[in-house]
């Protein structure tokens, strides 16, 4: 990459992800600074989630190129410095809490004393603490995420793609995760976040408004409303979309 991107964690162009004859995502062109988090917003199909597979290195792109800290995907390499929590659960559900946190802990080369301080902040910043010794496949939907939440977190990567995060989970803790999203911001680290909860949108340094498969819109979230002189940013999303599909019938 070259010298003028030296300071991206994330970079994606021209990218395209194409199922038989549906285009999934449309030539996207991304950039995520470093130590910035940067939120991916739109509805169910939009290519979010895709995209985000793609950067894990999970699903093959149709074309185009991306980039993780300067560095071509795919390539195993990458995996080491990225966590990644999937919208769907992506834990063993016989194991108990505590064993699938170690279980990926011990994936990423971390000791067991490392794995034991972790895991008590962890299970500390998704409220489990007492479920500790629980089958994950007793636990609600909701719980079954936040223990997801946190075995994406248990190797401190430096890039975190976290898909819908905050799904299931109560207005209070929600409260608490962007504390603590913000908390990882301070330390030099990434985030890229979907999630369809507008009002949490407002706690990204940067949004991106995606729309069958394209970004059509990116920005602060003040600078997105004071665009579309909108007050909240799901009427601001509306008035992208509509002038994107009318620029599509032009």
């Amino acid at each position: 990459m070259d010298e003028a991107y030296s300071d991206l964690m994330v970079e994606t162009r021209g990218l395209v992800k194409r199922y038989g004859k549906f285009t999934a995502v449309d030539h996207l062109d991304l950039r995520v600074r470093k130590g910035e988090i940067y939120g991916l917003l739109g509805p169910n199909g939009a290519g979010k989630t895709t995209t985000i597979k793609i950067l894990c290195g999970l699903l093959k792109m149709s074309g185009g190129e991306a980039y993780v800290d300067g560095r071509q995907v795919p390539d195993m390499r990458i995996s080491a410095e990225i966590g990644y929590m999937p919208q769907e659960t992506a834990l063993y559900l016989g194991l108990t809490v505590h064993q699938n946190i170690a279980f990926f802990g011990e994936i990423f080369g971390l000791s067991k004393r490392e794995i034991g301080e972790r895991e008590k902040e962890l299970l500390d910043f998704i409220g489990l603490p007492e479920w500790r010794n629980e089958i994950v496949g007793n636990l609600s939907g909701g719980m079954k995420h936040r223990v997801s939440l946190a075995c994406a977190l248990i190797h401190t990567p430096p890039l975190l793609l976290l898909d819908e995060p905050t799904v299931g989970v109560d207005p209070q803790l929600r409260v608490s995760f962007w504390s603590y999203f913000n908390d990882i911001k301070g330390q030099g680290r990434t985030i890229v976040i979907t999630t369809h909860y507008m009002d949490e949108a407002g706690h990204c340094d940067r949004i991106g408004f995606m729309h069958n498969g394209k970004l059509i819109a990116e920005g602060r979230p003040d600078e997105l409303l004071s665009l579309t002189e909108t007050d909240n940013l799901e009427d601001a999303f509306m008035s992208f979309a509509g002038e994107s599909g009318r620029g599509a019938e032009r």
